[in-house]
């Protein structure tokens, strides 16, 4: 069955798979390859093996360092194509070896060869017990391109899509411009992914009074109906706002998408860092579409406090997309 409307996930066409042969990454590699061949897209799988440093003594560079290094690419290399192998009667898959850190050299590969999309298993639980170690936090950080962190041990189909968006409006208008097109490209994405596997779609905001627990304070005595009466017309500001955005989303989808999709918007009060993951847990979902952004607005503030709040508490998979006009500080090798 086939549903006008996931045109953007069709979008991505050049896909680059992240792995570590020495992990479990099939469910990464699943995911990349299904989705390359539903888009007619080109795939690489690269892998990526550590610089050697010989020690005391014994300089980089040196005839020693130089061989030790091409063995362990030429290891690495035989590996990854045992695992690709496999699934190369399905589609041509390009495979590489980038020798230095896993998340610099995923992004400068991205750099290289332009691609639109990283696909990616988490790395191996951290002993805090989060599912996204500091390299997949690096890399959500300043890939320029969407990155999905595919959990090891997701479900081959997605039953439940959550999508986090931001309809606050206190912000200055050239930030407000950027969020309305994030919020717009998670929406689509989001509605992508779930009309492809034949899942629910829900929507969720946090909404915040900004400046109520002052007005609550031991130093103010503001009446409460006034509190009161303030954070209503807050609430419906931003619902109004909220239904806007997903009527200009379900417009894009097209009639028969959007009847189908029939998205549910949760529309909750309190801390987005609290609430979003609270809420992924209750509705036990799959993945969680969402932008990575900070109002800072200093280079090297990629991402937000809150978003790397959520990010530390879920058990989800992510597919983290960044604002129009980003720019990475990471820079190719020459």
């Amino acid at each position: 069955m086939l549903i006008d409307g996931a045109d953007e996930l069709s979008a991505f066409k050049n896909i680059l798979c992240v792995v570590d042969v020495n992990e479990k990454c099939t469910a990464a590699v699943e995911r990349a390859v299904t989705l390359a061949v539903n888009n007619q897209a080109r795939l690489t799988v690269i892998d990526v093996i550590d610089r050697v440093t010989v020690g005391i003594g014994m300089p980089d560079g040196g005839p020693f360092s130089v061989d030790l290094q091409a063995a362990m690419a030429a290891d690495r290399a035989q590996a990854l194509k045992a695992l690709i192998d496999p699934y190369r009667e399905r589609m041509p898959i390009n495979t590489k070896v980038r020798t230095g850190i896993r998340f610099l050299e995923s992004i400068r590969q991205v750099l290289d060869e332009e691609h639109d999309l990283v696909i990616k298993v988490p790395e191996t639980l951290t002993w805090l017990g989060r599912l996204f170690g500091s390299d997949d936090m690096n890399l959500l950080r300043e890939c320029p391109c969407p990155v999905w962190l595919v959990k090891p041990q997701a479900e081959e189909s997605y039953r439940r899509v959550l999508a986090a968006v931001d309809v606050d409006d206190a912000y200055p208008p050239a930030e407000q411009k950027s969020r309305h097109a994030l919020n717009q490209h998670i929406l689509e994405t989001a509605a992508a992914l779930a009309l492809s596997e034949f899942a629910e779609l829900h929507v969720v905001y946090v909404l915040q009074a900004v400046g109520e627990s002052a007005m609550r304070g031991a130093f103010t005595h503001i009446p409460e109906a006034e509190i009161t009466s303030y954070v209503e017309r807050t609430r419906r500001r931003h619902r109004t706002r909220l239904d806007e955005l997903m009527h200009a989303a379900t417009d894009k989808l097209g009639q028969e998408a959007a009847e189908h999709l029939n998205p549910r918007t949760h529309m909750v009060k309190g801390w987005a860092r609290e609430k979003i993951p609270a809420l992924a847990k209750l509705l036990t979902a799959d993945v969680i579409v969402m932008g990575t952004v900070a109002r800072t607005g200093i280079p090297g503030f990629i991402m937000g406090n809150t978003a790397e709040m959520i990010l530390n508490q879920i058990d989800c998979s992510v597919l983290a997309i960044k604002p129009p006009g980003f720019e990475t500080l990471v820079i190719p090798e020459d």
